[in-house]
């Protein structure tokens, strides 16, 4: 039986057994995730057998095949085990205020995933094996999880632009992990700068918002006072209107009355010059 030493645990192995210490479980199906993880991304899945995977155990293909009958269901191992994370994760914002703040927060917590063990290279894994994980029944799952996430993170009456926003605030997550692998710098700074990218699109969606809600109640407080003004300026020259157009006639009237008078007198006048003419005569 050989005895080794990995990640800080005793790793027996025997010829038909897998164990880490004197314990089994938990600690043996995540060793051989680790392993079968590495020989997947270093070799290709396809290209990697169980014989290989017990080989680099250490152990018999028999032993193997006790905790994990195929390469698929490693596989589905490892989506299972990153669904129950996320899981937790959507649990907890179901408790809380569905606000810019636990959207934040749960950025945040989903970044720290990756800093357990296997998820980085999980990550690696779903990003060089699509059609595997498409294929099997845990990696649906997984993209309905996905859906689920989105819905948390995004507001359907927001625009699609807005949405897209907060979609790719966590798709900035995903990014650290495979895009700046190679670039200089700490697995911290990586992530810190994930985060910050994260932080600033979810804070000009927040923004954006704020602008568009306040540009449509502004025109709603300025309608009154504009509507007064308006209706003010409008009676003001309508009673000057009214005033004039009665007075108009009013005016019109009386001096044609007097003018009908002054016609009346001066038809009168005539009369009497003519008829004393007529009597001189």
């Amino acid at each position: 039986m050989e005895q080794t030493e990995h990640s800080g645990a005793r790793v027996v192995r025997g010829r038909n057994r897998i164990r880490t210490g004197d314990a089994e479980g938990a600690d043996v199906r995540a060793h051989i995730q680790r392993v079968a993880l590495d020989l997947f991304i270093e070799e290709g899945y396809d290209k990697t057998s169980l014989r290989e995977i017990a080989e680099k155990l250490g152990v018999t293909k028999a032993a193997l095949y006790y905790h994990f009958p195929t390469k698929d269901d490693i596989v589905a191992s490892l989506i299972e085990d990153r669904i129950a994370a996320v899981d937790a994760l959507l649990d907890w914002a179901a408790a809380q205020p569905r606000d810019s703040a636990t959207r934040l927060e749960f950025i945040r917590r989903y970044s720290g995933l990756h800093d357990q063990f296997a998820h980085e290279n999980v990550i690696r894994f779903f990003e060089r094996n699509q059609t595997v994980v498409n294929t099997l029944p845990a990696g649906k799952r997984l993209r309905e999880q996905m859906m689920r996430v989105f819905d948390l993170l995004t507001d359907p009456a927001e625009s699609l632009a807005q949405q897209l926003r907060r979609a790719m605030a966590l798709f900035s997550i995903h990014a650290s992990w495979f895009l700046l692998r190679e670039r200089p710098g700490t697995q911290e700074e990586r992530r810190a700068a994930a985060l910050e990218v994260a932080a600033e699109l979810m804070s000009s969606a927040d923004r954006v918002n704020a602008s568009a809600s306040a540009s449509a109640a502004a025109p709603a407080s300025a309608a009154d006072p504009a509507s007064d003004a308006a209706s003010a300026s409008a009676a003001v020259p309508a009673s000057d209107a009214a005033s004039a157009s009665a007075a108009v006639p009013a005016t019109d009237a009386a001096s044609a009355e007097a003018a009908e008078s002054l016609l009346g007198e001066d038809g009168q006048s005539q009369a009497q010059a003519e008829e004393l003419d007529a009597r001189h005569r």
